[in-house]
């Protein structure tokens, strides 16, 4: 015991000496860094408001009474997420799916890297040359051996080998073979054109539930946030049938047929999208961000997510305390007798505001944040779960209500195909997780780092 005194005392004054800091408290030097705002975003700074109806409540919900509540500050995207920065995410998804069945095949065939054909698409770690002692060590511990039911969890894909969409340029049968693999069969083919199976472009994510793992009293650290650790696998092609779905006995076919993949509507707010899709949606574009971060030696960024409901609203108000629509209200035209949103006015009219079904996404004047169409085009998703009492019990900082077997999720705004009490602030609307609308869509947040960047709310 007294040698093992000794050498701590010895270890404890050798890095006394070879420090800079004198001995004195000077704290850990991070890497450098600063604030940096995401790409299309705006600030919202936080602050405190008067969430809720305070003006009539015509429909007579009572869902929605007053509570003065807090957030802090995030960023916001400035327009919904678009129909042409979604297809981004569903190409990524399919550009990943190729290379691992690619690897996959090649791995199944014993096909190394540099070997020609489907072996310039095998696993990375399959390389010849020699591995750093860090690679060879996950190789054996972790990237061999797989993930549950996945034995190929955590392989390296070769994002360096282009792929080949000309077949007649494919280099050989093993690569025609997976090709083929993601394309619907040629007897389900019409118009000359083969269509992509769309059941394959799955995107999967894992996510901690901290809320639950929070209020667990095990003493197990270990087994309690693997409890928690959540898998998800998601499908990410839109519903593009929604068109017809919302709307029987009405012909919307050529929006089924154009709207989501055909460039004149690229910078529409993509819609068909569930609660469950955008979610994952705000994990790739989490993943997609720092990959790039860490190949520049960069710090990561916070993650992408929905808003909560509270800070939708805040959000939705522009700093415009009580007002009836982003921009104050409590009428939807202004004084030359515009239309101020894209909904349904007049009853059946939906044409009276310009528009049949939606609009580009940065259409009309935005808010006093910088941020559009928070009222009408499409509604949005936020990541609060709906419960008519929530204002009753929720807290007045930063109230979100997080309830993974509640199936109800709140959408705010309102659409193109909805009438102006929709479109008002404070009104609450919901939609099940695993639903699918013509006429809704989502836009990210991300979480501000720091808290001097604050608002009052007025």
């Amino acid at each position: 015991m007294k040698k093992f005194i000794a050498l701590t005392a010895t270890l404890s004054l050798l890095i006394s000496c070879g420090s800079s800091d004198r001995g004195e408290l000077v704290g850990v030097k991070g890497k450098k860094w600063r604030p940096e705002k995401p790409y299309g975003m705006t600030l919202v700074p936080g602050g405190a408001y008067i969430m809720g109806k305070s003006d009539d409540d015509l429909a007579n919900v009572q869902d929605a009474p007053t509570k003065t509540v807090t957030v802090r500050s995030f960023y916001m995207d400035e327009t919904e997420i678009t129909n042409t920065e979604y297809r981004q995410f569903v190409e990524w998804v399919k550009d990943s799916t190729i290379r691992t069945r690619l690897a996959i095949l090649a791995d199944e065939q014993g096909q190394t890297p540099g070997s020609g054909g489907i072996g310039d698409y095998a696993f990375k770690d399959q390389e010849t040359e020699e591995k750093s002692p860090y690679d060879t060590y996950m190789y054996e511990n972790y990237w061999s051996l797989g993930d549950g039911d996945d034995i190929y969890a955590g392989r390296k894909l070769n994002h360096k080998a282009k792929l080949i969409k000309d077949p007649q340029k494919y280099p050989d049968e093993f690569y025609v073979e997976v090709m083929d693999s993601m394309y619907l069969p040629e007897s389900e083919s019409y118009n000359g054109l083969r269509t992509i199976d769309v059941s394959k472009l799955v995107f999967g994510y894992k996510w901690m539930d901290i809320q639950s793992a929070a209020k667990d009293k095990s003493k197990n650290t270990r087994e309690k946030r693997s409890k928690y650790l959540i898998s998800e696998k998601v499908q990410v092609y839109p519903d593009t049938t929604v068109w017809i779905k919302d709307f029987s006995y009405s012909y919307n076919e050529p929006m089924h047929n154009d709207y989501f993949w055909h460039e004149a509507y690229g910078l529409y707010p993509v819609v068909g999208v569930s609660w469950g899709q955008a979610k994952a949606f705000c994990a790739w574009r989490t993943l997609y961000k720092n990959g790039y971060q860490k190949d520049k030696k960069r710090e990561q960024v916070n993650s992408f997510r929905l808003p909560t409901e509270a800070e939708w609203e805040y959000a939705a108000r522009g700093g415009i305390q009580s007002g009836t629509f982003p921009w104050g209200g409590p009428y939807a035209k202004n004084d030359r007798g515009c239309f101020l949103a894209n909904f349904k006015p007049n009853r059946g009219d939906y044409a009276a505001d310009g528009a049949l079904y939606t609009v580009e996404a940065d259409s009309f004047d935005p808010n006093d944040y910088n941020l559009f169409n928070m009222s009408g085009n499409v509604a949005e998703w936020t990541d609060s779960s709906y419960d008519a009492n929530s204002y009753e019990y929720v807290s007045t900082m930063n109230p979100n209500v997080t309830d993974r077997a509640n199936n109800r999720k709140v959408i705010r705004g309102g659409s193109w195909k909805d009438v102006a009490y929709f479109l008002q602030t404070s009104t609450r609307d919901w939609e099940y997780r695993d639903s699918a609308r013509s006429y809704i869509g989502f836009r990210t947040v991300q979480d501000y780092m720091g808290t001097q960047n604050t608002g009052n709310g007025n």
